[in-house]
């Protein structure tokens, strides 16, 4: 017996003069979403987060399991605690266990092992992914994609986060570790997958020239 299906109603379609303006419209708008290193303590309301976050679940994913848990943390005490470890990690990382080439990699964007930002910004959304889990609750299924998946739903939520008016920097201290145990996640089922920085750029937040260097279109496309 077949699953239920339903009528696809909420499609809109657009005259294309209008698609096309809708699209040019939208790159232009990614054109302004850059990530930043400096974050202001300025507040930013717990619903707009929520609403971000929802925004992030409506991502596709393998088989429709959603195998993702985002814990939106704003509470200072646990921010810092994230702050300490992540430094921890990222000065060995800066002291070598980088390598060369990877540290050649980074000098244009002027990064070091000061993670103020994380103390700073009014939230940190750590993203998990989780092995086993499916649509109910209390599913325990296999789940595929799984980082496929994840990363989808982390792209929208930058995306969300970014059109909401909120600046964001991506963060993945190795090994995150850490994040399983300071979010009290179950270590057994979930992954920490990235961290995202979210809030208002601070007055003297900066953009590395470095980073402003996108490839054109012919460099990463080709019609066939």
């Amino acid at each position: 017996m077949s699953e239920q299906h339903f009528p696809l109603t909420d499609f809109i379609e657009y005259p294309q003069q209008q698609m096309l303006q809708r699209a040019t419209q939208n790159l232009q708008e990614l054109k302004r979403r850059h990530s930043i290193r400096k974050f202001s303590s300025r507040p930013v309301p717990q619903a707009i987060i929520e609403q971000c976050i929802l925004t992030a679940g409506s991502a596709p994913s393998g088989a429709n399991h959603q195998p993702w848990h985002f814990v939106a943390i704003s509470d200072l005490q646990v921010k810092s605690q994230i702050r300490c470890e992540a430094e921890a990690l990222e000065q060995a990382f800066y002291d070598g266990r980088a390598g060369e080439e990877w540290l050649d990699a980074l000098k244009p964007l002027g990064t070091n092992a000061d993670k103020a930002y994380l103390q700073q910004a009014p939230w940190l959304i750590a993203v998990f992914s989780q092995k086993r889990g499916g649509v109910g609750e209390s599913d325990d299924k296999t789940n595929y994609y799984v980082h496929e998946s994840v990363g989808l739903a982390c792209g929208f939520l930058i995306q969300a986060l970014h059109h909401a008016g909120l600046a964001t920097l991506t963060h993945t201290p190795k090994p995150m570790s850490f994040l399983t145990r300071i979010c009290n996640r179950n270590a057994d089922n979930e992954r920490p997958f990235m961290l995202i920085v979210a809030g208002y750029p601070a007055d003297d937040a900066t953009i590395p020239a470095h980073a402003l260097k996108k490839k054109q279109l012919e460099q990463i496309c080709s019609f066939v």
